[in-house]
């Protein structure tokens, strides 16, 4: 047998492989396409996630700003309301001590009615800034609803009478719920008052509670103008309010009291007319809450 050449034998496998790789080549630059393409969608997709996440972070890194000065706002808010609450103490007295005097007066005692009303809305907002700023846990005890809300009512009597709003309370002495009193009747309290401010007029306050399943639900309505689209978005925002001289804090502190008890706020409007805000206080989320 006679030897193979080396030199032909390298030349042979040169011209094979330039065949094989000129059969190959279109294959490969389609390869070549499909993974460049590949990497160029991945790379979009990656700055498009990066994008998101940098909106998200700044949107995150602006909330904690806003809840920073909003804490050293209610520090301050809290500071501020004590101290004119403590300024109102002797102011009130010396006005009480001021109308037996003048009690002979009536010229005097209409003056003195108008800075006790004054007085009383100043009250009302000091009392608002500190229940916002406060940090209380509710006190768990079972009382009668009834009973909260007649004395709720009784309280609010004679601004009741002034607007000529009549009153119709719906609700059975043995319906009990185990709740902080206190803060509930603040609860009910700011929704009377926010009843109050839209019906200057006159109209109708309902307030009624029942027993829904294993839930109570205390209902407050008024037959006021209803709520807009716009008030029903903010409607429990800190310091939103359409009114000049509110604090813009009575629904929000609702709002919370509600939520430290485990329950639940909704607002809507009525069908007859009117708002209605439903408390609902159910029993297995009062226990976690407790």
């Amino acid at each position: 047998m006679s030897e193979v050449d080396p030199l032909l034998a390298s030349r042979a496998e040169g011209v094979a492989l330039a065949r094989t790789s000129e059969c190959d080549l279109p294959a490969i630059l389609v390869a070549w396409e499909q993974a460049t393409e590949r990497l160029r969608d991945t790379h979009e997709a990656l700055r498009g996630e990066v994008r998101r996440l940098t909106r998200e972070l700044e949107a995150k890194n602006r909330q904690l700003a806003q809840q920073s000065r909003l804490a050293d706002l209610g520090q301050m808010a809290s500071h501020v309301a004590h101290e004119v609450r403590n300024g109102l103490v002797p102011l009130t007295l010396y006005l009480s001590l001021l109308r037996r005097a003048l009690s002979d007066r009536s010229d005097a005692l209409s003056l003195l009615d108008k800075l006790a009303a004054g007085f009383a809305a100043l009250e009302v907002t000091v009392n608002d800034l500190l229940q916002f700023t406060s940090d209380r846990q509710p006190q768990f005890r079972r009382f009668p609803v009834a009973s909260l809300i007649h004395e709720v009512v009784e309280s609010v009597q004679p601004q009741l009478e002034a607007q000529r709003i009549r009153v119709v309370c719906e609700t059975t002495r043995d319906l009990e719920l185990t709740a902080d009193r206190d803060m509930l009747r603040r609860a009910l309290l700011n929704l009377i008052f926010n009843a109050l401010e839209v019906m200057p007029e006159g109209g109708q306050l309902d307030i009624g509670a029942w027993r829904v399943g294993d839930a109570v639900e205390i209902e407050v309505a008024d037959s006021g103008p209803g709520l807009s689209d716009q008030v029903q978005a903010h409607l429990f925002e800190p310091f939103f309010t359409t009114k000049p001289e509110g604090t813009g804090l009575g629904l929000t502190i609702v709002e919370r009291i509600v939520a430290a008890h485990g329950g639940a706020i909704h607002a809507m409007n009525c069908p007859q007319g009117g708002a209605a805000f439903i408390l609902r206080f159910s029993r297995p989320a009062m226990e976690a809450a407790a």
